[in-house]
């Protein structure tokens, strides 16, 4: 079943975040009137806005289509969850003041846009983001670690974009910089989900054992002739590309088997292995 079909009520949005975690508060007396301050405490971090320019530029890199699902992890005022919703999105933002709640349901309403902008008040530790296509968020550094390993379990392809703060050892895919309309807090990391491939697969060719670092492959691999390295392996998301020897290998990573084409300088060919032993 399409998202879009999945994401036609509040209650499914309510869904996703764990029942012991989801607790609706009453409205203030006047959303509208609300206004937040920059440097505000919150549960994790304090609330500094996302510049315009920067959430324009996080939505482009994660390639954001009608298509995906937003969730965007301490959502504030609700401007990233908004913008992606104006994209034709949809979108959930996840905040634990609900203050800013109920400020972002009203903005969203302005803006036209409540039918696929929606918001919970949660905890994003114990909140299920799983079937968001893209996760955005401007949360500490020590944050962004302790909620890592849940996101590398993540469906393999989904998008993480990150205003300011990386991940440490887990090398973005890439960083934008928004140079215009942006004073402070202007750069953004952006990630894609790898699949799992570390372990001992086997070839037609013959035995591959494939090392993995986050996106990054490396290993061997065994035939007749001999062991030769593999080299500039990468993931991006379930896309597998690496070299062994001459052959260039292209493959689309599903479960306990790859598929994909090589080529070399005598050809060029389909490839296939299934997996024979975990790491």
């Amino acid at each position: 079943m399409r998202l879009i079909r999945w994401l036609s009520s509040w209650t499914f949005a309510v869904c996703l975040a764990l029942p012991s975690a989801v607790a609706f508060a009453q409205a203030p007396s006047d959303a509208a009137n609300y206004q937040p301050q920059v440097g505000q405490p919150g549960k994790d971090v304090i609330w500094v806005p996302t510049s315009q320019a920067l959430i324009d530029k996080m939505l482009d890199v994660a390639r954001v289509r009608p298509n995906d699902f937003i969730i965007d992890l301490g959502s504030g005022d609700g401007r990233m969850v908004i913008t992606a919703a104006k994209r034709g999105a949809k979108a959930l933002g996840i905040e634990y003041n609900s203050d800013m709640v109920e400020l972002s349901k009203h903005n969203a309403k302005n803006e036209g846009v409540s039918e696929r902008a929606q918001f919970v008040k949660a905890d994003i530790f114990e909140s299920d983001f799983s079937i968001a296509t893209v996760i955005t968020m401007f949360l500490l550094p020590s944050i962004n670690m302790k909620l890592r390993p849940k996101i590398l379990n993540l469906k393999p392809g989904t998008r993480i974009v990150s205003n300011s703060f990386d991940m440490e050892e887990w090398s973005a895919d890439q960083i934008v910089i928004a140079e215009q309309d942006c004073e402070h807090y202007c750069v953004a990391h952006f990630w894609i989900v790898p699949g799992k491939v570390a372990g001992r697969w086997q070839m037609t060719r013959g035995v591959m054992t494939l090392q993995q670092t986050f996106q990054i492959v490396s290993g061997t691999l065994r035939t007749e002739s001999g062991v030769v390295e593999i080299t500039n392996g990468r993931l991006e998301g379930t896309r597998i590309d690496f070299s062994a020897g001459d052959t260039e290998y292209v493959g689309l990573v599903s479960g306990d088997r790859i598929d994909g084409v090589f080529r070399s300088p005598s050809g060029e060919g389909k490839w296939a292995a299934a997996l024979i032993a975990d790491p």
